[in-house]
């Protein structure tokens, strides 16, 4: 696997903190011989919500296997240079649910391809990280984006909305609708939408264009037209009327604008519905189906991706927790305990949510990715072709190029120039 001169460079500056923290944690997997049939071993991971689902299979896999697992819980920011850190002092964890992988530890993980092929797991094999026939991580969950409303809004104007994906709107339907609603409420706008590339990939889908793709040669391609035609409308709509301009152009928050009740919709993910479940208690709230215009699409991403170090002494029993964690049963117990949506298929959930208003919403979303048009994976499998190239992506040429579109400070053409430069420019 080629590893980057800049991680190679990395490589000379670890913090000495960092490594001996990494070290202290990872000599809690000791005790065993070369085997790999360790006593102990370490599940890193990061959550700043609830982590009851992997302490209980903990607690039930050390009754059953006689092996302790210790989870460390890493704070999401610093987690993938703590990975680095471990990966260069030779102190990686067993195991571990990461954000990505990354090139510089990627050659030692273990072979998961065991726990997907059995098929009594279901895990939905379009979705997971493979090199070949290798599997390299499995993940633990999956995200989409999709939109959600101010149900009392809706309800104060009289304007009904869609409930059922195979009846959804176009994005024309929903702007109609949603102007509706701002006029008869004496809402603030339309509309809040993330800033985030993955959010302009699902703009991109919905309305019919493939987006940026690698093409042939490793590189970004020029996209097609219905691409360039869609970043046009989402800077046309970015005009402080139907959307706030700030939150592409200065940062502003559109979680706090939408829970503020002065924004109609938002086009946000699934990760926002505990949060709104717990957090906005001034008007009711409903996540409704994407617009189609004409593809019914979505971002599909991957949450955690559970991988299982080859760290010679702890192998064995580092692949036995894996294993432990997709069998059916005890998935289904993580999932419901952390509120995932499934990467196994045609399981049945009873989520820890007292609202059914969030309960509807994850059934949604889960009707919203069976529906979906296969394009709604392509960004993050794009991820893991350049991964497997040795290359990582940084996306942010997207967000910085189109908010100085937005802006008035260059056109759509010499956006998407600058776009397509930035990527590849980006992944070397």
């Amino acid at each position: 696997m080629a590893i980057s001169a800049a991680l190679r460079k990395g490589s000379m500056r670890v913090l000495a903190a960092g490594a001996a923290s990494v070290l202290a944690l990872s000599a809690c997997s000791s005790g065993s011989d070369d085997s790999g049939d360790a006593k102990s071993i370490t599940f890193w991971y990061s959550t700043s919500a609830q982590d009851q689902g992997y302490a209980d299979l903990a607690k039930e896999f050390e009754a059953k296997e006689g092996i302790k697992v210790e989870i460390v819980n890493i704070p999401s920011d610093g987690y993938q240079d703590k990975l680095q850190q471990a990966a260069q002092a030779n102190a990686l964890p067993d195991t571990a649910s990461v954000p990505s992988l990354d090139p510089l530890w990627v050659n030692q993980v273990q072979d998961l391809s065991n726990i997907v092929s059995d098929t009594t797991t279901q895990i939905n094999t379009n979705l997971i990280t493979k090199d070949g026939d290798k599997v390299l991580a499995i993940p633990s969950d999956v995200t989409a984006a999709g939109l959600f409303i101010n149900k009392s809004l809706f309800e104060k104007a009289g304007v009904e909305y869609p409930t059922d994906p195979a009846k959804t709107w176009t994005w024309d339907e929903f702007l109609a609708a949603a102007d509706k609603v701002k006029a008869a409420t004496g809402a603030k706008y339309d509309l809040v939408y993330d800033r985030s590339p993955a959010r302009i990939r699902s703009w991109i889908y919905t309305h019919g264009g493939k987006g940026f793709q690698l093409g042939a040669d490793g590189k970004y391609a020029t996209p097609d037209a219905a691409t360039v035609a869609a970043l046009q409308s989402f800077k046309d709509i970015n005009d402080d009327k139907v959307m706030p301009k700030s939150v592409w152009t200065s940062g502003a928050d559109p979680n706090a604008l939408f829970k503020s009740g002065q924004v109609v919709a938002y086009y946000s993910g699934v990760w926002q519905v505990a949060d709104f479940a717990d957090g906005i208690t001034d008007f009711d709230w409903a996540s409704v189906p994407s617009p189609a215009q004409p593809t019914h699409a979505t971002d599909i991403n991957l949450g955690g991706k559970v991988v299982a170090f080859n760290n010679s002494d702890t192998s064995a029993s580092a692949k036995k927790w894996v294993e432990f964690i997709f069998n059916r049963d005890n998935y289904t117990k993580l999932a419901q305990a952390s509120g995932y949506l499934p990467i196994e298929q045609n399981l049945t959930l009873t989520y820890p949510f007292e609202k059914q208003t969030a309960l509807d919403a994850f059934a949604l979303y889960n009707k919203e990715i069976a529906a979906a048009d296969p394009i709604s994976s392509s960004g993050q499998a794009t991820q893991t072709t350049l991964l497997l190239d040795g290359k990582k992506l940084v996306e942010d040429s997207i967000k910085d190029e189109m908010a100085k579109f937005i802006n008035n400070e260059q056109d759509v053409n010499k956006t998407v120039e600058n776009i397509l430069t930035g990527l590849n420019t980006s992944i070397g």
